[in-house]
């Protein structure tokens, strides 16, 4: 925000407790008055909607349990940034848990015309909602989206590997049984080797070696630190987007 010309007010967890103290309608109406856009990193999506429907500014979901969005814009970026504007025909691989951030990119890859191939062990699959409205999508823009619980089936013929920590905020009590669920998920070289020549690999960060090998994500197939860095760009220009001044 300050590269852009502006100011910043950061409410932590230690300065607000959305909807304990004060209802969400009030919290709205509030920083409404004292802000230009609330960019809000919640945990339930409901949160972000509430915030929408009562604010008298712009909300821009920096994250919620159901969705990320502007993970996805990085990611995107990352790829046109490689392959070039046009990432129609190719084909994303994911390998790991159905969440939030998979129904984003998900979402995006199939309006960029791009095929889908997902992964996720039994019990860990996409939102049901979401994928019913991806698969609208795919028949929309004439890609395919498909999904299996063999790592291997996906990332057959994928020009992009991806795959996020296999536990996420506010699961840290399950690790060792989602680590177990999880074995054979790992993106090494043997599984990027299934993939077509020339593919590339994503991790939104932080990652873990259960996750992906370093072999993988120091290799020059790995676009991790781009994407880092596309987060900054795209958060940016959502900003500016919603404030008019592009």
């Amino acid at each position: 925000m300050a590269m852009l010309g502006g100011h910043a007010l950061f409410l932590g967890p230690s300065d607000i407790q959305l909807g304990v103290n004060e209802s969400m309608r009030d919290t709205a109406c509030v920083l409404s008055r004292f802000n230009d856009l609330i960019l809000a990193r919640v945990y339930a999506h409901s949160d972000i909607t509430d915030l929408a429907k009562y604010s008298e500014v712009p909300i821009i979901n920096a994250l919620s349990d159901l969705h990320h969005p502007l993970q996805t814009l990085a990611d995107l970026m990352a790829l046109q940034q490689h392959f070039g504007k046009d990432l129609s025909g190719k084909t994303v691989a994911w390998v790991g848990d159905g969440n939030n951030v998979l129904h984003d990119l998900m979402l995006g890859s199939l309006k960029m015309g791009m095929n889908v191939q997902i992964a996720t062990p039994t019990g860990y699959e996409p939102n049901a909602d979401i994928m019913a409205m991806s698969k609208d999508l795919a028949d929309e823009h004439g890609v395919s989206l498909t999904t299996t619980t063999v790592a291997d089936e996906a990332v057959n013929g994928a020009d992009v590997v991806v795959t996020d920590t296999w536990v996420s905020m506010g699961q840290e009590d399950e690790y060792e049984k989602r680590v177990k669920e999880f074995d054979g998920y790992q993106v090494n070289t043997e599984l990027m080797g299934k993939a077509n020549d020339g593919a590339v690999f994503l991790h939104c960060l932080p990652r873990h070696v259960e996750e992906v090998t370093d072999e993988v994500i120091y290799s020059d197939a790995s676009l991790v630190f781009p994407e880092a860095e596309n987060r900054m760009w795209t958060v940016m220009a959502v900003m500016a987007a919603q404030l008019g001044k592009v």
